[in-house]
């Protein structure tokens, strides 16, 4: 089973893509959407869902795992602008017949580390430990994601 793991953003949207098999996660594929800095919304937008949709299209993921929107509550901009990010990835995902299951990045943290407040090189080391990866996963957005990807599919395990 592929998991599409992404964490959102508008300028930097994360994604990881794993397999999983009766013994073990393997990496497919991880890398990085990026939208145009200081270009308009919409234009972001489109470019997030355009590189979503072409990784869908190209991977082939049967389900699809997402970090929950939070936000601290003196930053409600951040939320709204990322309500906007996630918007478009659940539309590729649905518009390609994926399954869509959001997980909070406490959650993500706590299944990986064992800390639902790990710091973001601790989640570096757990993927890359989890993933037998030569190198940390670069930048932070992609080992999140896959962190968001292999969250799901432990959490799934029992499901096939």
């Amino acid at each position: 089973m592929r998991i599409l793991g992404i964490d959102p953003g508008l300028n930097t949207t994360g994604y990881g893509v794993v397999e999983r098999t009766r013994r073990e996660l393997r990496l497919i594929e991880a890398g990085v959407v990026r939208g145009t800095a200081k270009a308009p919304l919409a234009v972001r937008v489109q470019e997030i869902y355009d590189g979503v949709r072409e990784v869908i299209e190209s991977l082939q993921p049967a389900a699809l795992a997402l970090e929950k929107l939070y936000t601290h509550y003196d930053r409600p901009t951040t939320a709204l602008l990322m309500g906007h990010a996630r918007g478009v990835i659940v539309l590729a995902a649905q518009q390609a017949g994926i399954e869509v299951f959001d997980f909070a990045a406490t959650q993500v943290k706590k299944t990986l580390t064992g800390n639902g407040r790990a710091p973001k090189s601790q989640m570096q080391q757990a993927v890359q430990r989890e993933l037998r990866l030569a190198k940390l996963p670069e930048p932070a957005d992609v080992a999140d994601a896959l962190a968001i990807a292999m969250c799901h599919a432990w959490s799934a395990e029992g499901g096939q």
